[in-house]
C-alpha cells in the first residue's frame, strides 16, 4: 500500500508533465527550501517562481517520473525532463534524483541531484562537455541562472503593478 504522502509528489509531477506552474507551487509549502545544482538554495516563492520561469520558457518539453515513494516525513522520486536549451536551441536530457521533505500534505524541502557536467555537455555543446566539470564553468552556470531568475522575477512583478 502507497504512504498517502506520495499523492502530492505525484500531483507535483503531473502538474510539471502539463507546465502547470500553478499548482506545482501549490504543492510546496510557504516556507520550502529547494536546491539544485544549477540554481543553489531557494526559499519559498523565490523557488515557486523558478518553476513558473521554467514552465513559461519550456520549448519541446517533457517529462516522465518514476519510483515515487514516500513515509510521514519525507519521499523521493525519479525524473527525466527533456527539452530545448532557451539559451543555445540544443536539446537536453536531464536525469534527476529527487529527495523530499514533507510536513501536512505539502512539500517543505525539495533536493534535486544531477550531473551538471553531463548536463553543461547537452545544454552548452562542445565547451560544456570540455569544461563543465570546472569549478569556473560551474559558477558561472549558476551566477547566470540565478540573474536569469532575478530578471524574470522583476519582470514578473512590473507586469503584476
Amino acid at each position: 500500500m502507497t504512504h498517502p504522502n506520495t499523492a502530492v509528489i505525484e500531483r507535483f509531477y503531473q502538474a510539471f508533465q502539463r507546465r502547470d506552474a500553478e499548482a506545482m507551487a501549490a504543492c510546496y509549502a510557504p516556507d520550502v527550501i529547494f536546491s539544485d545544482p544549477v540554481f543553489g538554495e531557494l526559499r519559498g516563492d523565490e523557488a515557486r517562481d523558478m518553476w513558473r520561469m521554467l514552465v513559461s520558457r519550456a520549448q519541446e518539453f517533457t517529462l516522465m517520473f518514476s519510483d515515487v515513494s514516500a513515509d510521514d516525513r519525507g519521499g523521493s522520486a525519479r525524473w527525466i525532463a527533456s527539452y530545448l536549451f532557451s539559451q543555445t536551441g540544443r536539446r537536453v536530457v536531464n536525469r534527476i534524483e529527487a529527495q523530499f521533505v514533507l510536513r501536512d500534505g505539502l512539500i517543505v524541502g525539495h533536493r534535486d541531484r544531477f550531473d551538471l557536467w553531463r548536463w553543461a555537455a547537452q545544454a552548452l555543446g562542445a565547451k560544456g562537455a570540455l569544461l563543465g566539470w570546472a569549478p569556473f564553468v560551474q559558477n558561472a552556470i549558476r551566477s547566470q541562472a540565478k540573474r536569469g531568475l532575478t530578471a524574470w522575477r522583476a519582470k514578473a512583478a512590473n507586469e503584476n503593478r
